[in-house]
């Protein structure tokens, strides 16, 4: 016979022995039914969208799965008009064994899915469709086709799911989805897209005025690097250097080559003069030589906070041309200088791609101290001072365009052709001519034939793509350019990418990208989620609307209060899941912590929309398969503790997210 602690401590590992064999009974099952073809290739489908207010309005693009949001009166592409619209996916679903599925859908609008030429669902509702009868699938490919029109009233959306055997409603694993193998028109719409992306980022709208700012999509407000006090942060020879040419000095810039001629490097020389002398008269820091202690200390931030994701390590070998080198680093800033642009990057340059990682002062202090601890020293040459070179450098700033881009409280005497006085032929001449004259007072981009094509592609459009700003399609681009998926499921604690739209709320993304939130939710990280404030809010949204969600979490219910207790009895260890072994509770820390502390539960409601928390306490390692939590529900959707709705998972999750919705207000759950 046992005590009533001695029974308990049984039943705990009988129970955790249980959750584990029924975790990899579960796991190894959805890898059987969800692995794809053996056949590797870029997942996705393609999907046309057309205009029904516009006959010769339609663009082609491939996004990752079934999901779309957009609001009313708004355009699912910056390539079509705002308003209703009709959208078509096609593509395949690659399963590795036949088997029969079952398939749902929520929208607003009128949806059909076929296939392999099947018709399987059809409806038109503001709502849940009707679980679809059983549809076989082969092995292999199936050929999938999803017609889709927004509604009459309200906002267009759609989220397909689907159900294998001895599973639940689900969203359909996204490398299941392969796109067409032939589709000569997503060739197309890619390139307009491209060159698009390409007269954003390379900012043309700065010299080629176009909308409006009220009605120009935000990229178009993207700075440069301001001009006040830039003297006091930058060295003059690197400056003269960059302005020369500057791609020569870092393959992926942005900033052309203004100056061309036999007289370049003169006036190259001559604007930074001018810029050296733009800093308060206090400015100047002392040089002083690091410690290997700092150094070292410093090293170890830098591959801590995965640096390595945009930078080229000063000291390392590597030469990727794509990343930002920093073997120039003591070249480029006044000594002293650095320490401050870790601790704020955007301080003078609010759409700098560099984020945010909140450094302490010592923090800071040690990765300038490893930054600069190699590299190439600052060569000593002295900026002219005389009255006349500065003041043909002011001159030539003025004239030149730099003013176009950087701010100075300065008039700027550079104009060019607007936006809308540039015919479709003029994309051939000055910025876009196939071959630079040093005679052209153009300026430089070096872009290549696959660039001018595309940019020549995008002028023969009306350019109102500029005005159309879509989120999904922003956070698709700026996530992209910012690297995000260098971090994003590559290391440990990073969630993947490609699952964030679906499970966290918009407004706390927003919050958590933009650096408004102190708690990190993984503390035990030595590496921390960077800001980017000037892109959070539409990334934030625009992944959310990606995969079918509002930009805006809907209002739910109030609060189930008698669900609370239950829920709190079902995350105990007294009778419950024993949540409380691995998360904390608020203040009450998690009680037997095995391999990886969970995120506290007091943070799930305010991250995690609801349809993720039922997916992932269902079973976690059908998101993520190295999860070290268990699945606590066998494949009928019963757990063993049937005192609480028979052990049914629906209701069970569902009093345990009433419990989680009380946030940093739940009371702790039980001890005995």
């Amino acid at each position: 016979m046992f005590c009533p602690e001695q029974r308990h401590s049984v039943w705990k590992a009988g129970w955790r022995l249980l959750m584990a064999v029924a975790s990899l009974a579960v796991s190894a099952s959805a890898l059987a039914q969800n692995s794809p073809a053996p056949a590797k290739q870029e997942s996705g489908l393609s999907v046309t969208y057309t205009s029904l207010e516009s006959a010769k309005a339609s663009d082609v693009v491939s996004i990752p799965n079934v999901w779309l949001y957009v609001p009313s009166g708004k355009s699912p592409t910056p390539f079509l008009p705002a308003g209703k619209f009709s959208s078509v996916w096609n593509g395949s679903i690659n399963v590795e064994k036949r088997a029969n599925y079952l398939f749902q859908a929520e929208l607003n609008g009128a949806l059909k899915l076929e296939l392999n030429g099947k018709v399987v669902l059809e409806a038109s509702t503001n709502g849940v469709t009707e679980i679809t009868k059983p549809v076989q699938l082969n092995q292999g490919a199936n050929v999938l086709k999803v017609q889709f029109a927004s509604p009459a009233q309200g906002d267009a959306f759609v989220r397909l799911k689907w159900q294998p055997k001895d599973s639940f409603l689900q969203p359909i694993p996204a490398e299941l989805l392969m796109p067409p193998a032939d589709a000569p028109e997503a060739a197309s719409s890619a390139k307009l897209h491209q060159g698009r992306e390409l007269f954003i980022e390379f900012r043309c709208a700065k010299c080629h005025a176009g909308p409006a700012p009220d009605a120009a999509i935000p990229e178009l407000s993207m700075d440069a690097p301001t001009f006040e006090g830039i003297g006091a942060r930058r060295n003059y020879d690197w400056m003269a250097r960059w302005i020369q040419d500057p791609k020569s000095m870092r393959a992926t810039a942005h900033m052309p080559k203004v100056l061309h001629g036999p007289k370049a490097k003169e006036e190259a020389e001559t604007i930074a003069a001018y810029l050296i002398s733009l800093k308060p008269d206090a400015a100047g820091t002392k040089a002083v030589e690091p410690s290997s202690e700092l150094i070292g200390a410093g090293k170890k931030l830098f591959e801590a906070l995965h640096c390595a994701a945009c930078h080229n390590a000063p000291d390392a070998s590597e030469n990727d041309v794509k990343k930002i080198f920093l073997k120039s680093v003591r070249e480029k800033f006044v000594a002293g200088t650095l320490t401050a642009f870790l601790q704020k990057p955007d301080a003078h340059y609010a759409w700098i791609r560099m984020p945010n990682f909140k450094l302490s002062q010592s923090e800071a202090d040690q990765l300038s101290a490893y930054l600069t601890s190699c590299g190439d020293k600052p060569k000593d040459v002295a900026a002219s001072a005389d009255t006349a070179v500065l003041e043909r450098g002011k001159k030539l700033v003025q004239t030149s365009g730099c003013l176009n881009c950087h701010t100075l409280k300065l008039d700027n005497q550079f104009s060019t052709k607007l936006l809308a006085d540039l015919a479709p032929e003029k994309w051939k001449q000055g910025c876009l001519a196939a071959t630079s004259d040093d005679a052209s007072k153009s300026p430089h981009f070096n872009f290549t034939a696959d660039e001018r094509d595309a940019l020549q592609n995008f002028a023969t459009t009306d350019r109102a793509s500029l005005t159309r700003h879509v989120p999904a399609e922003f956070a698709e681009r700026q996530t992209r350019s910012l690297n995000c998926r260098e971090c994003h499921g590559k290391f440990e604690g990073f969630p993947a990418f490609d699952i964030l739209g679906g499970k966290l709320k918009p407004e706390w993304s927003k919050a958590f990208i933009g650096g408004e939130i102190a708690t990190n939710p993984r503390p035990w990280l030595e590496a921390r989620m960077p800001a980017f404030s000037k892109r959070a809010e539409a990334i934030a949204q625009g992944l959310a609307m990606q995969h079918g969600y509002p930009p805006q979490t809907p209002a739910e219910a109030p609060i189930d209060q008698d669900a609370v207790k239950i829920g709190q009895k079902l995350v105990s260890a007294t009778g419950g899941f024993s949540c409380v072994m691995c998360h904390a509770v608020g203040e009450m820390k998690a009680t037997q912590v095995f391999e990886v502390a969970g995120i506290n539960l007091a943070l799930s409601g305010s991250r995690l929309m609801k349809p993720y928390v039922h997916r992932w306490v269902r079973n976690p390692q059908l998101i993520d398969p190295a999860t070290k939590m268990p699945v606590y529900f066998d494949e009928e959707g019963k757990s063993p503790l049937r005192d609480f709705y028979e052990g049914d998972a629906t209701k069970q999750i569902e009093v345990i997210w009433q419990y989680l919705r009380l946030g940093d207000k739940m009371p702790p759950p039980p001890t005995q």
